[in-house]
């Protein structure tokens, strides 16, 4: 792979700071080796483009479709997008897409998510690879070499039709809610207006104002200190509820009417069980770090559980392959087959939305009997060599129930835990479970003395 390609062509998609790692020459190149993969060049199609917020991201998408329209395919813009939206459209156009974007990493950075038609994912054993191996000589081109854009751009409002396939797969009726949105500066306070103005809610807006420099947090709300406005919010204003969106908006996180935070696991395990009453014996994918609740509920309710590696693109896959109705992450990704297989942090919520609208229940009321387990969460550690910590943990838990589907699984009746390596980083990621808040406490203190050894 080319050295400037190196650093920014990641497992799942393109990322990087600009224009240091990521610049329009490389969005250019990337956009003529897209056309090429994804077989639209010389006219035989068109590629869907959209993007984020970030300052960076019009010149990116001027690069990008410059690259595929040099190639001889058309370009439709539908300008300011979340990445849910960009799979929606390349869903219904059934064309091939690349969203700009850098979702919750600093605003430095920008990037490329990819997709086939019909948002099937482009990662880096699906094309991504192949992609960065045609574009290395592109970068090495005079300047005078650049072929001109020959293809055509047409620009198309594709919001409504974002909204209108939303809320046709989860209508929420039933009782009038309250709820704080918190849109971190980021997409959702484009689509959140869209979707959520249609319904009869009471909707109380924070940083929806579009603004890349993320100024009043990260966008981020994997980590929970990014949440603690929204918590406060929800609380002061006496809300059902709160729903929090990271930078490009296909990721979610729910807070409860106390202010506390809705494990993801819990939301995974709330719309498998929605999807069962509508489908009774579907098969429901949980990554290997949700919540053991959520086969164990699966299971009860009828449906087939699959277990998955994390990533969205080998969870799409595993979806297309099984024929699953529905996937959660506890990352707050959630997977829907009647949208193109792709992810939407939205439609969760609107399945959210939907079951408490339909009781008089509360939210912590509503989620108990989906959260049955202590957590952790996931804590990382640096190591020098990741490889070699979890083959000591390995022989440490020799005598335990193991797997090696995505890092190391351990597992206990009363308990587990998983370690995986960072793709990115020096990074050890540690989960565990407990059947009580000690029992979790105790795994979690001596798995982590073994990694930090």
């Amino acid at each position: 792979m080319h050295a400037r390609l190196r650093p920014v062509v990641k497992a799942y998609d393109v990322r990087g700071r600009v224009p240091d790692q990521l610049d329009t020459t490389i969005a250019r190149a990337l956009g003529e080796a897209f056309a090429d993969e994804v077989g639209i060049a010389d006219g035989r199609g068109r590629a869907v483009v959209g993007r984020d917020m970030r300052a960076s991201s019009p010149e990116v998408v001027r690069a990008l479709a410059d690259g595929i329209r040099s190639r001889g395919a058309d370009v439709v813009d539908i300008g300011l997008a979340s990445t849910d939206m960009l799979y929606c459209a390349s869903g219904v156009l059934d064309v091939p897409g690349v969203m700009v974007t850098a979702s919750h990493n600093p605003a430095a950075d920008n990037g490329l998510k990819l997709c086939r038609a019909g948002a099937r994912p482009i990662g880096l054993s699906t094309g991504l690879a192949a992609m960065a191996e045609a574009a290395g000589p592109l970068l090495e081109r005079e300047e005078s070499a650049v072929p001109a854009p020959v293809g055509t751009v047409e620009t198309l409002e594709f919001l409504t039709t974002y909204a209108d396939t939303l809320l046709g797969l989860a209508p929420v009726e039933g009782r009038r809610l309250k709820v704080v949105v918190d849109a971190g500066n980021g997409m959702a306070g484009h689509t959140v207006p869209a979707v959520l103005g249609r319904l009869d809610l009471e909707v109380i807006g924070l940083y929806l104002e579009l603004d890349g420099t993320f100024p009043n947090h990260e966008a981020n709300p994997l980590d929970h200190s990014t949440l603690v406005d929204l918590q406060a919010a929800v609380r002061e204003h006496g809300a059902d509820l709160g729903l929090a969106f990271d930078g490009d908006a296909d990721r979610c996180f729910v807070i409860d009417e106390h202010g506390d935070v809705v494990a993801p696991s819990a939301i995974t395990a709330l719309v498998a069980s929605r999807h069962l009453l509508l489908e009774p014996g579907a098969t429901i994918l949980h990554n290997v770090i949700c919540s053991r609740a959520v086969p164990e509920i699966v299971t009860e309710r009828g449906g087939v559980p699959v277990r998955t590696p994390v990533g969205h693109s080998l969870i799409k896959a595993e979806m297309a392959r099984t024929g699953a109705v529905f996937g959660g992450e506890h990352s707050g990704h959630f997977y829907f087959r009647e949208f193109y297989l792709a992810d939407s942090g939205m439609l969760a919520a609107l399945h959210v939305l939907a079951a408490l609208a339909e009781t008089d229940s509360t939210v912590s009321a509503l989620m108990a009997e989906y959260s049955r387990y202590s957590a952790s969460g996931e804590i990382n550690s640096r190591v020098d060599d990741a490889d070699a910590v979890i083959e000591r943990l390995v022989r440490s838990y020799a005598d335990h129930e193991q797997d090696r589907l995505d890092g190391l699984t351990v597992t206990a009746p009363d308990w587990w835990f998983n370690v995986r390596a960072s793709n990115t980083e020096p990074l050890l990621r540690l989960n565990v479970e407990g059947a009580d808040e000690a029992t979790m406490g105790r795994v979690r203190d001596e798995v982590l003395a073994a990694i930090r050894a």
